[in-house]
């Protein structure tokens, strides 16, 4: 049974920072351990990093990274029991923007080519949290949170091939009820995207190879666009479960966030989708003066807002009005409004997830991160307003409810 921990394509230079440490032991140790060391310095063109300053371009890099992982991993896919899984741990940063292809980070879509091609079929990515916010490489840095562990197993030597077109059906197929039971089962928004990479490349290495109309194998950077592209339709079609000021203010959210737009513009969205700019001002989501227009934020809301008595209740403002008081009562305060909502609470987590998945691609860091708080605090929303509807509030915050 193989748990491995390989290097992280280009992040950390193992080699160059134990130069620090090696100086000193080669004083110290070199009569003791000549061979060991021999060189005035570590010994860096074996190490299976993708630095480009070795290999002479970034290009012949990322070709060293993946021979070499590749043979390193094809020896674990031959050595392997079958009646066990693989976990790969991977940690990664780097994200790239490709206009025809999506968005991708080079140094995970290397490694996951490296995993195919060793033989392995991909069944699960799930990230974990193992990196603590206050280690020395945190301070001060934009520092990982996560690792993602890979799930595989060895691709049956019989693997049948598929047209893009079939693989484009399985996920139509498949994907969706995967995502709806990730969503169930509560996943950060922030981990959402990485976690749906498991049953898509589950579809995705099932198949020997993967080709297009030309015969041509598909990249795995093609296979990620795919997968994304599909996670996009399946929380987009979400929307459908939402009243239409809910609708509105999705897209209107997408295009400006919270800040400022024309009249005009609202007004022509609003016709699309069936409400009125005045509705949505009535119904407290929606300031709209001098002919400008914009959504209202959290900390603008109604503070005493009640929504069994509110005419106009919509989608929107559940989960802005959750946010809210998750910020200012913390979660005693947001478990009240879980309670007073009953079953339509659920509808505000799944607006938060498309939400988060909005404002993290839009760049608007602390609006993901308040809707990414939300979904996390959930399990104990949801236990503190069972507790309330059970005991009554009082009885509930002195914990003599179980």
């Amino acid at each position: 049974m193989v748990s491995a921990d390989p290097p992280y394509y280009d992040n950390i230079g193992y080699a160059d920072l134990s130069d620090f440490f090696y100086v000193w032991l080669r004083r110290t140790l070199k009569s003791v351990y000549p061979e060991l060391f021999a060189t005035l310095a570590v010994p860096k063109a074996g190490e299976l990093v993708a630095t480009p300053y070795r290999h002479g371009s970034k290009e012949e890099a990322e070709r060293f990274f993946l021979r070499g992982m590749t043979s390193a991993l094809r020896r674990l896919a031959e050595q392997v029991h079958p009646a066990f899984p693989t976990t790969i741990w991977y940690a990664f940063k780097q994200a790239e923007s490709d206009g025809e292809n999506g968005t991708s980070s080079t140094g995970w879509e290397t490694f996951l080519a490296a995993v195919i091609h060793a033989g392995f079929a991909i069944t699960g990515t799930w990230p974990m949290r193992t990196e603590r916010g206050n280690r020395m490489i945190g301070f001060g840095t934009n520092a990982l949170a996560s690792s993602i562990v890979l799930v595989c197993r060895p691709r049956p030597a019989d693997a049948p091939k598929a047209t893009r077109r079939e693989f484009l059906q399985a996920l139509e197929a498949e994907l969706p009820p995967a995502l709806h039971e990730l969503q169930e089962s509560n996943i950060a928004p922030v981990d959402l995207a990485q976690a749906a990479i498991g049953p898509g490349m589950a579809i995705f290495t099932r198949y020997a190879a993967v080709v297009d109309a030309q015969g041509r194998p598909l990249s795995v950077r093609e296979a990620l666009a795919a997968i994304n592209e599909t996670l996009d339709r399946v929380l987009a079609a979400q929307e459908g479960d939402f009243d239409p000021d809910t609708r509105w203010a999705i897209a209107w959210f997408e295009q400006r966030g919270f800040e400022t737009g024309e009249f005009g513009t609202a007004e022509t969205l609003s016709k699309a989708k069936n409400t009125s700019v005045a509705g949505m001002v009535q119904a407290g989501i929606l300031e709209a003066r001098q002919g400008k227009v914009r959504l209202l934020r959290p900390a603008e809301l109604e503070a005493g807002w009640n929504p069994e008595s509110d005419p106009r209740r919509t989608v929107w403002e559940m989960v802005h009005h959750l946010v809210r008081a998750l910020e200012t009562g913390g979660e005693a305060a947001a478990a009240e409004l879980v309670a007073a909502l009953g079953g339509e609470a659920e509808r505000a987590r799944e607006l938060a997830y498309r939400l988060y998945l909005i404002a993290e691609r839009k760049k608007r860091p602390a609006e993901a991160l308040a809707y990414n708080a939300l979904v996390q605090s959930w399990p104990e929303l949801a236990r503190l307003a069972e507790s309330r509807r059970a005991g009554g509030p009082r009885q509930a915050e002195l914990g003599l409810v179980r």
